[in-house]
């Protein structure tokens, strides 16, 4: 099976991959380096510093992967300074990011995990004593190269939602040794880790220790630093500030009507909208001027510059430290069925957090904060704008429900240090 599957890597890599690769090679700036690392062509200098070292090699396949990578990659840095780091990514956006959030790595690079041939031979240039798997990043061949050359595997963070179960389950009928490649499963929660022992994972490598978003500090920021971004964006002088994050499609269009209305009851009111995809930022600027609205572009802002009432997110790696500044913020994917995004970077700086009705990819972390009032849910567009319009008008309502989910992230630390100390169980040092 494992040279059938490798047969349609290479079809699909020749007839769509590499295709694309080129297209985006030609329009992106940067992208040369994802393209040649991608398929294998890693220069030495960039794998000097781990290579035949007895590397940590971390592998992350974007943004929100890498966010939940940091905290484990500070702990092993605290608890194992004298081990090198590699972090591999798939995604130019998750490059960037680790390259903002993590300075600990000792070297970062790209790769298409299951590119045949390429995969074993990065693994035999590297020796990593360990390769940690973060969240869902199970590839068959980067498996079963690690295990026939013997190396320990991690999944770090894991989670298995139960949307993708069945998709999980038909992977695995074909590739059941994606399972018994893997050392030890260090799930999110309790319910992950019945899913995946569901799937057939040896429960006795099941382990849960929490999700490592809790443990998140790259996006802590000091008052003097909240004023300054107040400041650079034009924004010192406009209340309320509302911060829509990681938007999809069909999304913003209800973003805005709803906050044409809020304008009525809120004139100094100012929106910061973030799409998921930072590719459609412009259109989303150019989405709102259909509205009336008057957007603008994070890059452009001019700090003397106060006319605009929406910003527009183009950067990568900045919302976490944005949403210090909102006085009320939207996690977005969840107005539409995409299964919503990370409410735990705005409930770290304790702000009062509203979702859509679609949470399922955050389900137990969703579960949490709504059970214990820290986060509210709007079904639709008038749902929004009347609870948004009441959390505003309410000081009190608004700063409790911050205070509640700032409690709960602080309840669930620890789990970078958790995932740590497993790190460590295998590599047999103290």
């Amino acid at each position: 099976m494992i040279i059938l599957y490798n047969i349609l890597v290479v079809i699909v890599i020749v007839l769509a991959v590499i295709p694309l690769y080129i297209i985006r090679l030609l329009r992106e700036k940067g992208f040369s380096t994802r393209f040649r690392q991608s398929f294998g062509f890693i220069p030495k200098v960039t794998l000097d510093p781990i290579a035949d070292k007895g590397c940590i090699w971390l592998h992350a396949a974007s943004v929100g992967e890498i966010v939940a990578a940091s905290p484990i990659v500070k702990e092993m840095r605290k608890q194992l300074p004298k081990i090198p780091i590699l972090i591999s990514v798939i995604t130019v956006n998750g490059y960037a990011m680790a390259k903002q959030i993590i300075p600990e790595a000792d070297s970062i690079i790209f790769i298409l995990p299951d590119l045949p041939f390429q995969v074993r031979n990065l693994i035999s240039r590297i020796k990593p004593n360990i390769i940690l798997l973060v969240e869902t990043e199970l590839w068959p061949n980067f498996l079963w190269n690690a295990q026939s050359m013997g190396i320990p595997v991690l999944t770090v963070n894991g989670r298995l939602s139960e949307k993708s179960l069945s998709r999980f389950l038909f992977i695995l009928h074909f590739f059941p040794h994606i399972l018994t490649s893997v050392t030890r499963f260090c799930m999110q929660s309790i319910s992950d880790a019945q899913r995946i022992i569901k799937v057939g994972a040896d429960p006795h490598r099941v382990f849960v220790t929490g999700n490592t978003k809790f443990d998140q500090t790259y996006i802590d920021t000091i008052q003097s630093k909240k004023e300054e971004l107040l400041l650079k964006m034009g924004l010192k002088t406009r209340w309320p500030i509302i911060i829509a994050g990681s938007t999809h499609k069909g999304e913003e269009e209800i973003l805005f009507t709803s906050f044409k209305k809020i304008q009525e009851y809120f004139d100094r009111a100012v929106l910061i909208i973030a799409p998921r995809e930072i590719t459609r930022a412009e259109a989303v600027a150019n989405l709102a001027n259909n509205y009336n609205l008057s957007p603008i572009l994070r890059t452009t802002v001019n700090k003397l510059e106060c006319n605009h009432n929406v910003v527009v997110l183009n950067t990568i790696g900045e919302l976490g430290k944005i949403y210090s500044i909102g006085d009320i913020v939207f996690v977005g994917g969840s107005l539409v069925p995409k299964g919503g995004h990370n409410i735990l970077e705005p409930a770290v700086h304790g702000k009062a957090i509203l979702v859509g009705p679609y949470m399922f990819n955050f389900k137990d972390i969703y579960d949490l904060f709504s059970k214990r009032g820290a986060c509210e849910t709007a079904f639709d567009c008038d749902d929004l704008t009347e609870k948004l319009i009441a959390i505003l008008a309410n000081d009190e309502k608004r700063q409790l429900i911050g205070e509640r989910a700032l409690l709960i992230t602080r309840e669930n630390r620890g789990a970078a240090n958790k995932t740590v100390q497993h790190i460590k169980e295998i590599l047999h040092v103290s």
